[in-house]
């Protein structure tokens, strides 16, 4: 049954690549639905350990940075304004507290803004070839650290965060990423010269050491709150941060790499 459910989450996942490649206004819908679902997580999950995020903030300043067309100047001096606001309101109600606020607003830019990264890379100039670097940079990291962990995996790498992780599964995922990546920009430059093909391969680097720790990152959140995954949205798979906690972290390093290293 266990399998079953695993390949029933793999089916529904499968949609997922056939908004990629439409790109444009029909993948920005689609990030734009897991990012509420996911904060919706992210919300219920501190919960569990009793503190009482401000969802509805949350969801709309989620809706007006995607209005805005992710104008991160302008999201800015909202959430300035919104945070300024909300400092105010543990005051008047003070079943709130400024520890609520926060969680508020690291849930709004953990799993709201940095998912929007999957469709700003898209947006970029070729970003239809770029967008995939995310996907390889964190799902065939992921195969390649399970298979090494589950064939040399002796030393823990993070025992009291993510107890199954093993060094040498991290560094099976490490080059996994950076390999596959490479490859990936071989091909494409025979097709179209984006960047010089060294960049591909520290794009592959990048992944695989900030994609493992968003997975370690969403591990520690579910080990403080007392959770095993953060939803059943996925089955066989979990929630939506679940699986896409590797991709958060890939997507948001790829971006600031092309726009500030590559300069596109």
């Amino acid at each position: 049954m266990k399998s079953n459910n695993r390949y029933l989450g793999a089916a529904i996942i499968a949609p997922f690549i056939i908004f990629v490649l439409l790109g444009g206004i029909f993948l920005k819908g689609f990030i734009f639905a897991l990012s509420i679902m996911a904060l919706w997580e992210f919300y219920k999950a501190l919960k569990e350990k009793d503190f009482k995020p401000i969802s509805f903030v949350g969801y709309i300043l989620l809706i007006i940075y995607y209005i805005l067309n992710n104008n991160f100047e302008m999201m800015m001096y909202i959430l300035v304004v919104a945070t300024f606001i909300l400092l105010i309101y543990p005051v008047i109600n003070l079943e709130y507290t400024f520890v609520d606020v926060a969680l508020t607003l690291l849930g709004l830019i953990y799993a709201g803004i940095l998912f929007s990264f999957v469709y700003l890379v898209n947006t970029k100039p070729s970003g239809n070839f770029l967008v995939w670097l995310i996907f390889i940079g964190s799902w065939l990291s992921d195969t390649a650290a399970y298979y090494s962990g589950k064939n040399f995996g002796k030393h823990k790498l993070s025992p009291k965060v993510s107890p199954k992780k093993t060094i040498e599964g991290s560094i099976g995922g490490l080059l996994g990423a950076t390999i596959f990546s490479g490859i990936f920009g071989i091909v494409i430059n025979k097709y179209i010269n984006i960047m010089p093909v060294y960049h591909y391969f520290v794009i592959g680097l990048l992944c695989g050491v900030f994609g493992q720790f968003g997975d370690l990152v969403a591990s520690s959140v579910k080990r403080y709150v007392g959770i095993k995954d953060y939803s059943n949205l996925i089955p066989g798979h979990g929630g939506i941060l679940d699986r896409f906690d590797s991709i958060i972290f890939s997507a948001t390093v790829i971006f600031y790499y092309l726009t500030f290293i590559i300069k596109i």
